[in-house]
């Protein structure tokens, strides 16, 4: 019956909509009232109980059935029982307004009944019956009431009249016109009064008096005796004089189920203009449940077994089931409506990888990986690897232009178990990251809460067959909407729920791989709707007013089609197919909260028929659980990729759905396969399907649908990349989508195309590819490539479907100030000379220093190309050939034979090229006109039409995204014809060049700005007519260069001089010129002969054509000079060099709008005479070029990354050329082929260019108003052909479709577009605030560096005295023998710490000065004296010292005998310990054991460039040297604890030293996981035994791994005791920690090389932007500090840490203004202060490292870190304070940094002792003698390091490895 109502509603909507009698509210269908629960079910609801719980759901479902009003009787006996107004009964009152206000919130208006035959017992056994007036004055005291309590909720009322009471009838109609004045004196609204149909004549009595809006009445219709329903309405029309009749009550009489006949009557009776209805019972007429009957009821689509209307799906298949297939397959080529959502997707599991990282739990299916179950034992643990990827995948996005991405949230990650307590931080903000990024790329965020990777956790526990996940998956959905729901406006609970149930739980295919399709699958489906259903309410409660957004649910469904379409029972099967696919999920969801009649029927009808092995056992929802249920979507989420033919079939008492459901499923074999074997192309399907769901599930309640899954697999060995069948299934698909709106009016709003990548496809693993890009997974980076479907749906969503495209472009304009001003000449030399003398004395730290802040808000970012070298098409549609044709397709000319004939192949892949603009978001794009293209001949007689064409789409299609064009004219591609009548050294060029521009700009300059008539006029004359290296290979160096430029800048100021005249005005563009220039340095700025070759060497580069374009229209002064005397001198009778003509100069001059400047490198020039013949420009400018040594070398020979040149040359230009705006038009570095896309390089080039530009711009003032990068993809690159790229995107040249896939480096430039610069990050922004009051300042030195006194006193022969004094080993041949002479300077040296105001000092006690054999058979009492005498002179000034028993001097007694490897050394070094401990500890409360034991077993007995020197067992000795030394702190610390600590009271520890790890590459897996082994095999390694118990087991598990790999019969790393591991457990009372820089790590494989450094499997550099030192391996990097503090808190369980070593090196000549250090130790000091306040780190205590300059290990004195001057060359080694000494003392003062917006702290009014910067007399330390030569201490530090290299490369067979050595702390050493 049910859907005769929505028939019948449906045709009432239609007639009545619109009808005059409804112009303001519109018809009135009725239903209600509201009856009694139970036995009493017939009786009228009257608020004698509460509300009963489900009428909001009941009047939900009845309101989306159509029903309006609703009648509400209210009981007089129940409201006022005493029968007074003045004591009501306000339970009941309550009662109703919860009633009234329920019926408003469903959208149901009330209709309230007043009856007042049923008096109060009180009031009729005193005043009797309606005779009495008393009674009937009562009544209107209670009309009164009621209307004052209910009437703001219920604006229409109805005076019941029709009772059995005559008395009452009478009254009634005598009292209703006082009732109806009544009311409305107060209140707007409408009263009526029902009448049944004999009383209609009564109206006339009551009408005169007042208005009568409708007539309600009673009705009554009988079925036998079938009254013609409309002659009786009419007559009851002309009765009440054309009052709206409302047929307030229907009443059927004698119908049976046949006799349904008296709806069509009364439909008929509703098209009847002649009867004005207002509404309509229809309660009795349609059959419409009431309350209880809805709470219990289950489907209604059938009635005594059949059906009443046909079902949805004979609806759909009657409309599509007979088209032929032309019909069916015909291309609607239409639009898509214009707020069409267009989507890709993906799946947490399949994509994001970092399966461990952030604490992640395990998945069930990545247990199911891990257990190797999927194809060739593949795994998701890296996939694709966007958990690191986040702007890779962004970056994909914005190129495919979707509007929306719906990805998963792995639960696992937010809650690895599952449950709200044990929530990951890291994992929250990782998709905080990926949606941010969304959004600031205008990408709407869809997020599914769950795509089948349930955590490992909950699977223990039943998984979703246990009823308590649905509180857990609440609780998950809860804090996701709360977390990101403010950015989160879709969601899905479920994606494609059914696949969980079938394949995980019934099939056991999937995971968790149960196979029990009888009871689990239909108990899963039953608690994922459920879980569905709360995570619906906790946003529709919570959230939804706050966030505004919808929740849905994806439902997965192939459409189902009869096998044979003339058979009856395969129709039905077809449609059970879905009912057993889609309706078991959606039917609940969508209809009534419950499964569908079809299967609930089906599955009992198999019970009957198979009693003993029930094939179903299908859960029932409780009458609750369905009304919570019901309605629970905002949108119908859909999966769909396939259809099936479907037959009846008897499947016996099989489980699963076709045994179930008596159906089998086929395909057609006609129908197109894909790489699944379960997917087949049907695309008319969707189109069906999407009709069936709008018929079956969007007519309850009105959703739209969301395509959230369409896609097709194909296999890894096809061609992946021309992916032709996905690009045809995606066209077929969508337009069936486009059918589905357009023709048949579904309400589709989105369509997701699946997947946005390549990913992990379940039990295939990685043999099926569903992406639209290529992911390469043998590739550790799982690079992305755009497919050619990717292509194809970006030009789908460009197009909005497949209509014609819209007219009009935006036209991108570009802000330019007025012309420059003409400017005098320069001057010999010129005046910019003062740029040397600005830059070229700052110091490396000046130079280096980064710098934060960001460009002007209209900046111009860009990215470059040139035609020749990307568009290919070489011959394509009437291009002519050009001189590079020509020349490359000689063999011979050009590496590997290479040409631009195909190149990039741009000409036909326009497309792919906008596509990596768009996703880069450049606002501009410069690129170059092929002259040949368009002039074949190179005049404008042979236009080619098809060349323009191809232009003009370009340049729209830029428009069409946003990107201005910038148009270079000329970029060295000259039409071959032209140069056979001599190119450009033939003046005619210049009329014809004029042609070919005047062309481009009439044709193209409506559209385009930006305008460069020339790149590099420099390379063409010098290059090409000079040396003859490029086309035309003209070998002409003294002349034709000169001749060849002199055409140039005419030929330039020609076409400007048109642009200027015939379309400025118009069009509104700018023209200008490209010119080249490396900076120059002068050798030696202090010279100034060599000062002006520099400014000479800038004037015959830049100046030759910037003078006369942008100065006077004439040469230089210095060159006209330089080859004027040149050529007098070679006996010439002119200069070689041309003149300009007075007329020429003016028309030259002034002819460029802005200046454009190509730059990449910086030279070092010097002063030469250089030779008179041969004739040369080169040789005419009498100065050399060299490179930058120091700088980093690049794929291209001489064109080193100099960065800081660039803020040079730009300075050099505000001055030279009359501060003009500048446009960076070309900036890059090129990187051998064989670096596709992890181009770490490249991002360091452009992290230091452009922030010199950025320095240039805000601390210089020099108006720079754009930067193009170079290049927008890899190409040929002239005469290197491919072996060199400068691309930010790799192109596969070996492919035919010339792949482009984005490197590291275009994600980092995109960030920097994005950011306009560099905004200061927060690691770099200064805290304020203080360290705790006790905290421990201090400063540090060791014994060996500072005492001397080496054989003084007793002193015994240290390990580091050998050392030093083998030659070779040790810088300069210096040694400490007597070092600072701190032995006989404790008075000096106490003085210093006074100064600096520390708390504490570290020193350390020399072993074999209080043992001279390092045993305790001789104690040496002068050495030991000595440590009395500094403790006590420490004491007495009130600083406490911090003792560390071993800094690396061993007696050397003790090594003869094997030293650390000897494991007696644990006992001997115990008894040392007991002496000191027993001598000096009453005085020392602070103990340091062993100073950074990874330097001593590694740095001195792996690499052997530390004392003793051992490198010949790499693989072995460091480990079991680490071994002991950790057992011999073990020893001590236990002999203090238990001897010493409770006479003595203090504290004890060992000292670790550690890098932070950075990843090179932090989109890297591979290099976030190598950071990870520098970390554990650095730190790890002594702090885990330590401070954990016994080593990590990344160490213990990779050592064993490589040593059994290479044959050995155990782990190389020794192994713990359990009783050693229990005693080492814990030798702590803090973390002593030494910390100087910041590595940034990436894989390293060393084959079968059994070393620690093989072992870690890494390597490390530095980013370039991090400041020098005096130390190669120390690099400022503070942010490094914090992480690895916070690492230490959360590794090792929040010790409390002193940091005993932290500082800075310089190295070279003596300057004691130290600004580099004091920069060092305030940013590194707050860095330690945010991981305190910020981090919660217990960090007590600060040690600077180091009090003075020392002996610094094996670089002897060259490197000094001290904050205290030694001047060695005075005897008395006086120390001398630096200015680092305040910074350092007022940081101590203040205890930290006092906010200076608090003003003035008086800590820094404090009087701090510091020091005058010396005097140039004190000595400079630039030489040394280095094997009987006297070196700079540059050459001789090579010289020592390369000697260490060969040594132990020989030592340890490492012929092909860069290994990187460092040690962190005192000993210092680089790359060996």
């Amino acid at each position: 019956m049910t859907s005769l109502l929505v028939v019948c509603l449906c045709v009432v909507v239609c007639l009545h909509g619109s009808g005059e009698a409804n112009e303001h509210e519109g018809f009135m269908l009725l239903a209600g009232p509201l009856k009694k629960s139970g036995h009493r079910k017939n009786e009228v609801f009257d608020c004698g109980q509460s509300v009963p719980p489900g009428t909001g759901p009941y009047f939900e479902y009845l309101r989306r059935r159509g029903v309006t009003h609703f009648k509400v009787p209210l009981s007089w006996s129940r409201l006022l029982s005493a029968g007074f107004s003045s004591h009501p009964e306000q339970t009941v009152v309550t009662c109703y307004r919860t009633l009234l206000t329920q019926l408003l919130k469903a959208g149901l208006q009330p209709l309230v009944v007043l009856d007042g035959s049923a008096v109060p017992e009180t009031l009729r056994s005193r005043l009797g019956g309606w005779e009495s007036e008393d009674l009937r004055r009562m009544f209107m005291s209670y009309a009164e009431y009621v209307f004052g309590e209910f009437a703001d909720l219920a604006p229409s009322w109805l005076i019941l009249s029709h009772v059995d009471d005559i008395s009452y009838q009478r009254h009634i109609l005598q009292l209703y016109p006082n009732i109806y004045q009544l009311y409305h004196q107060h209140f707007k609204g409408k009263v009526s009064l029902e009448l049944t149909v004999s009383d209609v004549a009564l109206l006339s009595q009551i009408q005169p008096s007042i208005t009568v809006h409708s007539l309600p009445v009673h009705l009554e219709y009988n079925c036998v005796s079938a009254l013609d329903l409309a002659k009786e309405l009419k007559r009851l029309q002309m009765a009440s004089r054309g009052v709206p009749i409302l047929v307030y009550k229907l009443t059927l009489l004698g119908c049976t189920d046949s006799q349904f006949q008296a709806l069509g009557h009364f439909l008929q009776v509703l098209k009847n203009n002649d009867v004005e209805l207002e509404g309509c019972d229809v309660m009795d007429m349609l059959g419409m449940m009431d309350m209880e009957d809805f709470l219990t009821s289950g489907d209604f689509e059938f009635v005594s077994g059949r059906t009443w209307l046909k079902s949805s799906y004979q609806t759909v298949w009657d409309t599509f089931g007979n088209q032929v297939k032309s019909e069916r397959d015909v291309f609607l080529n239409e639009s898509f409506p214009s707020n069409f959502q267009w989507a890709t997707s993906s799946e947490a599991f399949k994509v994001e990888g970092g399966w461990a990282e952030g604490g992640k739990g395990e998945t069930i299916w990545d247990r199911f990986g891990h257990e190797n179950k999927v194809m060739q034992n593949q795994t998701a643990d890296q996939a694709c690897d966007s958990y690191h990827k986040v702007d890779y995948d962004v970056y994909l996005l914005r190129g495919l232009q979707v509007n929306t991405y719906q990805f998963s949230i792995s639960w696992a990650r937010i809650f690895p178990s599952g449950y709200q307590k044990s929530k990951s931080d890291r994992g929250v903000l990782y998709y905080d990251k990926l949606i941010n990024a969304l959004i600031e790329s205008g990408i709407q965020p869809v997020v599914t809460l769950y795509h089948w990777d349930l955590p490992q956790e909950l699977q223990y526990h039943g998984g979703w067959t246990n009823a308590s996940i649905i509180d857990a998956f609440k609780d998950y959905a809860d804090f996701c909407y709360s977390t990101f729901g403010g950015r989160v406006k879709t969601w899905n609970t479920f994606s494609s729920p059914w696949v969980v149930s079938h394949a995980g739980y019934g099939t056991g295919e999937h995971p968790p791989e149960v196979g029990d399709y009888v009871v689990a699958s239909y108990q899963v489906t039953h608690n994922i709707i459920k879980s569905h259903a709360e995570a619906w309410h906790v946003y529709n409660d919570k959230y939804r007013s706050i966030q505004g957004g919808k929740v849905g649910i994806a439902l997965n469904s192939d459409w189902a089609e009869p096998m044979d379409p003339s058979r009856p029972e395969d129709v039905s099967s077809a449609y059970r197919y879905l009912q057993f696919m889609l309706g078991w999920f959606a039917h609940p969801i969508f209809v009534n909260g419950d499964y569908p009649a079809m299967l609930k029927s089906q599955i009992e009808k198999k019970t009957d028929e198979c009693p003993h092995s029930k094939p179903a056992i299908l859960p029932v929802f409780t009458p609750t659980e369905s009304l919570r249920i019901s309605g629970t979507a905002d949108f119908f989420g859909l999966n769909h990729y396939t259809s099936r033919l479907v037959k009846n079939a008897d499947g016996g008492c099989a489980p699963g759905p076709q045994g179930v459901g008596n159906f089998q499923a086929r395909i057609d074999p006609s129908w197109p396969p894909t790489a699944s074997g379960w997917i087949y192309s049907a695309p008319w399907g969707l189109r069906r399907l999407l009709n069936y769901i709008s018929t079956e599930y969007s007519n309850m309640k009105k959703v739209p649908i969301y395509i959230t899954g369409n896609g097709m697999p194909t296999e890894h060995g096809e061609d992946p990349l021309n992916d032709t069948s996905r690009t045809e299934y995606m066209r077929s698909y969508i337009n069936e989508a486009l059918k589905a709106i357009s023709l048949d009016g579904v309400d589709v709003q989105r369509f997701t195309v699946q997947s946005l990548m390549d990913g992990f496809e379940g039990k295939q693993g990685y043999s099926e590819r569903f992406g639209l890009h290529l992911v390469n997974f043998e590739d550790a980076d799982r690079p992305r490539t755009p497919k050619q479907s990717a292509y194809f749906y970006s030009h789908v969503i460009k197009q909005n479907g497949f209509g014609s495209p819209k007219d009009g472009l935006k036209v991108i304009s570009m802000q330019f100030n007025p012309p420059l001003k003409v400017l005098p000449p320069s001057e010999v030399p010129s005046t910019s000379m003062i740029i040397w003398e600005k830059f070229s004395h700052q110091s490396k730290f000046q130079r280096k220093i980064y710098h934060y802040g960001t460009f002007p808000a209209h900046f111009s970012w860009g990215v470059s190309s040139s035609a020749y070298q990307i568009e290919g098409g070489w011959n394509v549609d009437g291009k002519g050939p050009s001189v590079w044709d020509v020349f490359t397709q000689k063999p011979g000319t050009i590496p590997d034979n290479a040409s631009g004939d195909v190149a990039c192949d741009s000409y036909h892949r326009l497309d792919e090229d906008l596509y990596m603009l768009r996703a880069l978001q450049v606002k501009s794009y410069r690129f170059s006109l092929s002259w040949s293209r368009i002039f074949p001949s190179g005049q404008r007689s042979s236009l080619n039409q098809k060349g323009v064409d191809f232009y003009n789409k370009f340049i729209n299609g830029l428009l069409a995204n946003n990107i201005a064009p910038m148009v270079t004219l000329y970029h060295w591609d000259l039409p071959q014809e032209l140069q056979n009548i001599g190119g450009w050294d033939n003046s005619d060029m210049i009329g014809l060049f004029n042609d070919f521009c005047d062309f481009c700009f009439f044709t193209f300059g409506d559209r385009v700005k930006f305008w460069i008539t020339f790149n590099e006029p420099h390379t063409i004359a010098w290059s090409g007519y000079g040396l003859g290296k490029i086309p035309p290979n003209v070998k002409n160096p003294g002349t034709a260069p000169y001749r060849v430029a002199h055409n140039l800048i005419k030929a330039h100021a020609k076409t400007y001089h048109t642009y200027d005249e015939n379309y400025r005005n118009s069009q509104g563009g700018r023209v200008s010129i490209a010119l080249s220039a490396d900076w120059v340095e002068p050798k030696d700025a202090n010279v100034p002969r060599e000062v002006q070759a520099a400014d000479r060497a800038m004037q015959f580069r830049l100046g030759w054509f910037a003078h006369p374009i942008f100065k006077n229209g004439d040469y230089p002064d210095a060159m006209k000079w330089q080859v004027g005397n040149k050529s007098e001198l070679q006996g010439l009778p002119d200069s070689r060099l041309p003149t300009f003509t007075e007329e020429e100069k003016k028309y030259i001059r002034g002819t460029a709008d802005m200046f454009c400047l190509n730059h990449y490198t910086t030279k070092i020039v010097s002063h030469i005479t250089a030779r008179l013949k041969p004739q040369s420009y080169e040789h005419d400018r009498d100065l050399t070029e060299e490179e930058e040594s120091d700088s980093q070398a690049t794929a291209i020979s001489n064109q080193r990354a100099v960065a800081w040149g660039l803020r040079r040359i730009l300075n050099w230009l505000k001055v030279e050329y009359g501060d003009p705006e500048i446009y960076i038009t070309e900036n890059g570095v090129a990187t051998e082929s064989k670096t596709r896309w992890d181009d770490s390089a490249r991002v360091f080039y452009f992290k230091t260019y452009i922030n010199e530009a950025l320095k240039a711009y805000d601390l210089d003032g020099v108006k720079v108003k754009g930067y193009i990068a170079t290049s927008l993809m890899d190409s040929f690159e002239w005469l290197n052909g491919f072996r060199v790229g400068f691309g930010l995107h790799h192109v596969d040249f070996q492919n035919s479709n010339r792949p482009r896939t984005p490197k590291y480096s275009a994600h980092y430039y995109y960030q920097v577009i994005k950011n306009n610069g560099f905004p200061t990050p927060e690691d770099e922004k200064p805290l304020y605030g203080h360290f705790c009051k006790d905290f421990i300042w201090s400063t540090a030195t060791a014994s060996y560096q500072i005492e001397g006194g080496w054989r003084a006193d007793g002193k015994g022969l240290s390990i580091w005295d050998k050392f030093a004094h083998t030659p070779l080993r040790v810088f300069n041949d210096d040694n400490g023998d007597i070092a600072c002479d701190s032995y006989h300077k404790i008075d000096e040296d106490v003085s210093m710490l006074k100064q600096l105001k520390v708390t504490h000092y570290r020193f350390s006690i020399s072993w074999p000065r209080v043992l001279p054999d390092g045993t305790t058979r001789h104690v040496n009492e002068a050495g030991l004296n000595y440590y009395i005498r500094l403790v006590d002179a420490l004491l007495d000034a009130n600083i406490q010292p911090h003792i560390t028993l071993y800094h690396w001097d061993l007696p050397q007694a003790l090594q003869d005998l094997g030293g650390w490897e000897n494991e007696t050394i644990v006992v001997k070094f115990r008894d040392y310990a007991d002496l000191i401990f027993s001598r000096l500890g009453h005085k020392v409360k602070f103990w340091i054991t062993i100073n950074e034991p990874y330097n001593i077993a590694n740095i001195g007995h792996g690499y052997g460039a530390a004392a003793p020197g051992i490198s010949f067992r790499p693989g072995t000795l460091p480990y079991i040297v680490g071994h002991n030394l950790i057992k011999a702190h073990a020893e001590a610390w236990h002999l203090y604890n238990d001897k010493f600590r409770s006479k003595q009271g203090g504290i004890i520890s060992i000292t670790i030293n550690s890098d932070w790890s950075e990843p090179r590459n932090p989109y890297k897996q591979e290099d976030i996981d190598a950071a990870r082994r520098v970390l554990q095999f650095y730190i790890g390694w002594f702090a885990h035994p330590i401070f954990n118990g016994d080593y990590s087991d990344m160490m213990k598990t990779i050592i064993r791994r490589r040593s059994l790999a290479a044959g050995l019969p155990k782990s190389r790393l020794p192994e713990f005791t359990s009783e050693e591991i229990e005693r080492i457990k814990g030798t702590y009372d803090y973390f002593g920690f030494n910390h100087y820089t910041t590595v940034l790590a990436f894989p390293v494989d060393y084959g079968d090389l059994q070393h620690y450094d093989a072992d870690r499997g890494a390597g490390t550099i530095a980013d370039r932007t991090y400041l020098d030192s005096g130390s190669s391996w120390l690099k400022v990097s503070p942010f490094g500090f914090r992480r690895i503090l916070k690492f230490i808190k959360e590794e090792y369980g929040n010790p409390l840490v002193i940091i005993t070593e932290n500082g800075i090196s310089e190295r070279g000549p003596v300057d004691l203004n130290d600004v580099h250090r004091s920069y060092y130790y305030e940013k590194y000091i707050n860095q330690v202060l945010k991981a305190y306040l910020l981090d919660g780190v217990n960090v007590r205590g600060y040690t600077a490292w180091s009090l003075m300059d020392n002996l610094e290990w094996a670089t002897g004195f060259s490197e000094r870190f001290g904050l205290f001057y030694v001047n060695r060359s005075d005897p008395k080694l006086p120390r001398l304070a630096k200015t680092s000494v305040v910074s350092y003392a007022t940081i101590i003062t203040c205890n930290g940094f006092p906010d200076p917006a608090s003003g003035p702290h008086e800590c820094l009014n404090q009087d701090v002792e510091g020091t005058n910067v010396p005097s140039t007399s004190l000595p400079s330390v630039n030489t040394v003698d280095f094997l009987g030569m006297t070196l700079s201490t540059g050459d001789a530090e090579t010289g020592l390091y390369t000697m260490f290299a060969v040594c132990i490369v020989a030592v340890i067979a490492v012929c092909s490895s860069v290994t990187f050595f460092r040690s962190k702390g005192n000993y210092n050493i680089t790359n060996l």
